[in-house]
């Protein structure tokens, strides 16, 4: 099977509708009426549009503000932090950045019969732009190169290609978003989403990935580096 997410664009539902009424007389007149949209795209709840509401629209037809918001993407809140390795501060923006081996709480689905819990997890990589998300393991705790050699992450939820499944998480990267946030909000929407089975079948480790975690929740003991299994690619190719 092929992985098409990165094809995947954002969809758009309508919610509501304005309808403009004008007389026909020497000075026109302007009515404006405010429509809910239903599940079906039909309009209901028809009333006059409101101040609020007419406030509402003139700030979202602010293209100035839009502007003034996507400078303020992927831009840092101060010194630029050590573990970045990339910035693309485009529409659509991408990080490169690594992080350092961490005790990390993690949740599993009970079907893989293994307890909610704090454990040990190893250097990552991780690639992200405003929809998707990719990482892998590294082996060392140096800041990477680009010929650092990549692991695959040792995870449930992640495709071969390192890109990672969110499942029903609902992904909101704003546009202005700090380079510090955008970050965190990827970090906290990986590990705070549960793990649920591996991706086509592939194995991320050398051995059974179940039984590794079962090992390593709630206890002391640090991630196994030798479990690692090679991706066959360095940091270049994702560059």
């Amino acid at each position: 099977m092929k992985d098409i997410t990165q094809d995947f664009g954002t969809l758009y539902h309508p919610t509501s509708a304005l309808v403009f009424y004008q007389t026909n007389e020497r000075i026109i007149e302007t009515y404006v009426e405010y429509f809910d949209m239903d599940e079906n795209g039909i309009p209901i709840n028809a009333h006059p549009l409101t101040e609020k509401e007419a406030k509402t629209l003139v700030k979202a037809l602010d293209t100035k503000t839009l502007k003034e918001k996507s400078k303020d993407f992927l831009k840092p809140k101060g010194i630029l932090p050590t573990n970045i390795l990339q910035i693309n501060p485009s529409e659509n923006g991408s990080v490169l950045w690594f992080t350092k081996p961490r005790k990390q709480h993690l949740y599993f689905t009970e079907n893989l019969e293994i307890s909610n819990g704090r454990a040990d997890v190893p250097a990552m990589l991780w690639f992200a732009n405003k929809r998707s998300l990719k990482i892998f393991a590294l082996s060392s705790n140096q800041r990477p190169t680009e010929k650092t050699p990549l692991f695959y992450a040792p995870f449930f939820n992640v495709y071969e290609n390192g890109n990672v499944c969110m499942g029903t998480v609902d992904v909101h990267i704003q546009n202005s978003t700090s380079l510090e946030e955008f970050i965190k909000n990827w970090e906290d929407y990986f590990f705070n989403s549960y793990f649920s089975h591996l991706m086509n079948e592939h194995n991320p480790i050398k051995g059974n990935c179940v039984n590794l975690w079962k090992s390593l929740i709630n206890v002391d003991k640090p991630f196994p580096k030798e479990a690692l299994k090679k991706a066959n690619i360095t940091l270049k190719n994702l560059l």
